[in-house]
């Protein structure tokens, strides 16, 4: 039986997407760092009961040349979803944390996809960071409108490090693809993923931010700090999409068209937050952002780049060449609280 094979399926998108594949009736295969982690693999072998014969694991490091082979055997599609998420006050080093383990690790699937010859179709998720490194960057596009047709130019491995390991891996994905002929690759550039998590163990940076923002940090009030935001029920969709799609090409922008702020987080989530006092209820003042952001982590130049910009997204693409309907920012939220609820009570 054809197969598809998940990378990290132990991850935030990766389990969702380990699902959906599940539920339409496609045997996967998907790797973890390790087997041998009982609860960090439980939604998957909670999976593998479920769907009984449908999904197999396997170990693998993205550190490790060669380590994807066994599980890439008979793949026809390959979704390449491993990779570190980390917000700035997650990262200790930005080389070790975060690029090699992106940029090797997307050599190494992808020098194995090039000795699978089942492989026909390599999924790749990026990020829109791979599109610009910084807000004000947006504000140098065409019409000021966040679209597929730029590369990041700005990060480097000291200045936003994640937005720099998803750029440099997500180019030798294309230096490779494009140098051989039999497979094609299509690259997901999702916004900030958000939605209910299957895995309690995942590091996700957009879990932590949320956490952050449910526990009550915020309470005193948010800044003016927005984000381009997707449902990850809507960026598994749209990776098993782009492997259906003969004719999806290139890359996709993933995320509404709107910008959500976090104060308009904080009031999607307060009807259902059993605290909702915690809620921020008003903006910070940009200027005592300025003033006060340093004590927070927060840089002066970070702050001139991102604090009150605001852009359009042009997700045209995805929605007429991929079929994303997307869902609600407000019930993304609601549903991603209920979740981080239930998991943190029990």
């Amino acid at each position: 039986m054809d197969a598809a094979l998940v990378t990290g399926g132990s991850g935030f998108v990766a389990c969702h997407l380990v699902r959906q594949l599940l539920e339409q009736g496609t045997a996967v295969h998907t790797t973890v760092r390790s087997t041998s982690n009982a609860a960090k693999i439980a939604p998957l072998t909670d999976l593998q009961r479920e769907f009984p014969g449908l999904l197999s694991l396997f170990e693998a490091d993205l550190l490790s040349p060669g380590s994807f082979a066994e599980a890439m055997t008979d793949c026809t599609v390959v979704h390449h979803v491993a990779s570190p998420f980390l917000l700035p006050e997650q990262i200790k080093d930005g080389q070790r944390d975060l690029v090699e383990p992106a940029l090797k690790g997307t050599r190494s699937v992808l020098n194995t996809v090039n000795e699978t010859p089942t492989v026909r179709r390599v999924v790749l998720t990026s990020t829109v960071g791979a599109i610009f490194g910084d807000y004000i960057d947006v504000l140098d596009m065409k019409d000021q409108v966040l679209s597929e047709d730029y590369f990041n130019t700005t990060s480097t491995v000291d200045n936003n490090p994640y937005h720099y390991s998803k750029t440099v891996a997500e180019q030798a994905a294309w230096d490779i693809c494009d140098a051989q002929q039999r497979w094609s690759m299509v690259a997901i550039n999702p916004g900030l993923i958000l939605g209910p998590s299957l895995t309690p163990a995942s590091q996700s940076g957009s879990l932590f931010l949320l956490d952050e923002l449910m526990k009550g940090y915020f309470f005193y009030g948010a800044p003016n700090f927005a984000f381009t935001t997707v449902d990850v029920r809507d960026v598994a969709a749209a990776h098993i999409r782009a492997a259906e799609v003969p004719e999806a090409r290139g890359r996709y922008v993933l995320a509404e068209q709107e910008m959500t702020s976090m104060l308009d987080f904080a009031r999607f989530i307060r009807p259902a937050h059993h605290r909702s006092y915690v809620l921020p209820r008003w903006q910070v003042p940009d200027a005592a952002v300025r003033v006060l952001g340093p004590r927070f982590g927060l840089t002066q130049d970070y702050i001139r780049k991102h604090l009150g910009i605001r852009f359009t997204v042009d997700n045209a693409r995805s929605r007429d060449e991929l079929g994303i309907t997307y869902r609600p920012i407000e019930d993304t939220l609601v549903d991603h609280y209920e979740s981080w609820a239930q998991q943190t009570r029990t």
